[in-house]
């Protein structure tokens, strides 16, 4: 499954046994990761940029959920980076800033046009 990233949740792991977990995880989220993917994009574009430790604060969604699919928007070319870094006041270490992509933000402009 991993090859199928970042259209489907993707799965690592070193034994079989680590990875039939990682996989069972990734089964787990596809059927809401599309509604995971909105709640990220339109929460950074309501923050402008935001890293995604941010982004999970402003969304009030699990960091653990939210996370992975800021990465695959990123890989999408939904999400990049601006160059910035900030530091996460719970761990101490930095963050890069994210912004949207045209792309996401066309996509936004779909979204409220057609629903």
């Amino acid at each position: 499954m991993a090859d199928l990233f970042p259209e489907n949740p993707g799965a690592k792991g070193l034994t079989a046994a680590t990875f039939a977990t990682s996989a069972d995880a990734a089964d787990a989220i596809t059927s809401s990761r599309e509604r995971l993917a909105r709640i990220a994009i339109r929460t950074l574009a309501l923050l402008g940029e935001a890293a995604p430790f941010e982004v999970v604060a402003a969304s009030g969604v699990k960091g653990c959920a939210l996370q992975p699919r800021m990465s695959e928007c990123i890989a999408e070319g939904l999400m990049e980076p601006t160059g910035e870094r900030r530091r996460n006041p719970d761990t101490g270490k930095t963050a890069a800033v994210l912004t949207l992509t045209d792309l996401a933000r066309e996509r936004l402009s779909r979204e409220a046009h057609h629903g």
